[in-house]
């Protein structure tokens, strides 16, 4: 636990590649909107972040551009691409007044990188630092551009880039993956990924129907290799029955997604997939009740923002078992499979598109009400409270 002095109100500066307006990116600008959400009553949140979305050309419009502007409880400076620079960088950190410094990511060049160099060699004031990895220490994460990734990390401790970092863990499996590379001496604190506060229009009860012999599923995500939307493709092919397959999220890999498209070209004519484009945060909701299942075999989630938005949306979900959502079947609100044994994925589909409107109900109906019973835990609230204010 962080151990200051501070005044009551800490002033939290927090860098992050991606913050609202921006959707496109997923689940590190929900968590950290969500905290602020919960905890901006309590603690002064400064964000410092990009100035557009995620492979957007332009700015968001109607905000003031490497200034300070008030997004919801938070201060948010948006930073022009022109003007990222160590230097630049080192002139915000020293003019803006703050007690912590929140990192949210490992490999982010500029708001990562920048200001863990900048504290190092003792350029900016030193402060208690918290990095939050997102996930990216996982199996999966770091089995994507390993090369660049490993070099990083053992030129990185050689500098002592993490000494002395507080390391925010999103489930004790993220603490697990942390202390693989940093040891047991390192300090790491465990502090979900805060769920978002609903309002009474999200606890209606999903009202759908599902015909035996027809299934209408979704993936909502950025297409890029983490999220594993080719092994998703694969896993229909076999499927008998009328197969309905609808794709959501920002292409952030065009390779991959030609690698995606030619496995589409080959699937049956029984099976029908759509590329419908990105989702705005605030209609995910309403996109996921259209469908039966949502089914994302993801290399790795520290948390899944996506994964609750569709249980809260009554719609159950065929996930893979590398996130924090385990015991799903026997909960009755959906399935986290090893990636190693696709045929469970196949065996479950089947079991889908077999499944009559009466028992689907069930499923949904369960799915919604676990989703929205993890809403409400405010245990979850007070570990992150914990985090900068022990």
């Amino acid at each position: 636990m962080l151990k200051t002095k501070q005044p009551l109100k800490l002033k939290i500066l927090t860098s992050v590649g991606y913050y609202l307006p921006g959707y496109k990116a997923g689940g590190p600008i929900r968590t950290l909107a969500n905290m602020v959400d919960r905890l901006g009553a309590e603690f002064e949140f400064k964000i410092v972040t990009a100035d557009r979305d995620f492979d957007d050309a332009k700015p968001y419009p109607g905000i003031k551009i490497d200034g300070w502007n008030r997004v919801g409880k938070a201060d948010v400076f948006y930073m022009s691409q022109k003007n990222r620079s160590l230097s630049d960088f080192r002139k915000l950190l020293i003019s803006t007044e703050y007690d912590v410094l929140y990192l949210n990511s490992l490999f982010s060049p500029h708001f990562t990188i920048k200001p863990l160099l900048l504290q190092r060699f003792r350029l900016i004031p030193g402060k208690p630092l918290v990095i939050a990895p997102r996930g990216e220490f996982s199996p999966g994460a770091l089995g994507l551009k390993s090369f660049k990734k490993r070099v990083y990390m053992t030129v990185a401790k050689a500098l002592g880039l993490y000494r002395s970092v507080i390391w925010q863990a999103s489930s004790r499996y993220e603490e697990v993956d942390i202390r693989c590379w940093f040891g047991n001496n390192v300090q790491v604190i465990i502090a979900p990924d805060l769920p978002p506060v609903l309002n009474a229009a999200d606890g209606l009860i999903a009202v759908k129907k599902k015909a035996k012999g027809c299934l209408k599923i979704i993936f909502l995500s950025r297409i890029s290799r983490m999220k594993n939307l080719d092994s998703a493709l694969k896993m229909l092919n076999g499927l008998i029955g009328n197969v309905q397959f609808n794709i959501y999220g920002p292409i952030e890999d065009k390779a991959y997604w030609s690698e995606c498209e030619e496995i589409i070209s080959t699937l049956p004519d029984n099976i029908k997939v759509n590329y419908c484009g990105s989702v705005e945060h605030d209609k995910v909701g309403a996109v996921m009740r259209e469908y039966d299942f949502f089914f994302f075999p993801t290399l790795g989630e520290n948390f899944g923002h996506v994964i609750l938005e569709a249980l809260c949306a009554g719609c159950p979900v065929l996930i893979s078992d590398q996130t924090p959502w385990r015991n799903l079947e026997e909960k009755g609100v959906g399935w986290g499979l090893p990636l190693s044994k696709p045929e469970m994925f196949q065996k479950v589909l089947k079991k889908c598109v077999d499944m009559n409107d009466e028992e689907y109900v069930q499923w949904s109906e369960r799915a919604q009400s676990y989703g929205l019973q993890v809403t409400k835990d405010d245990g979850v609230v007070e570990q992150n409270r914990k985090l900068f204010f022990g």
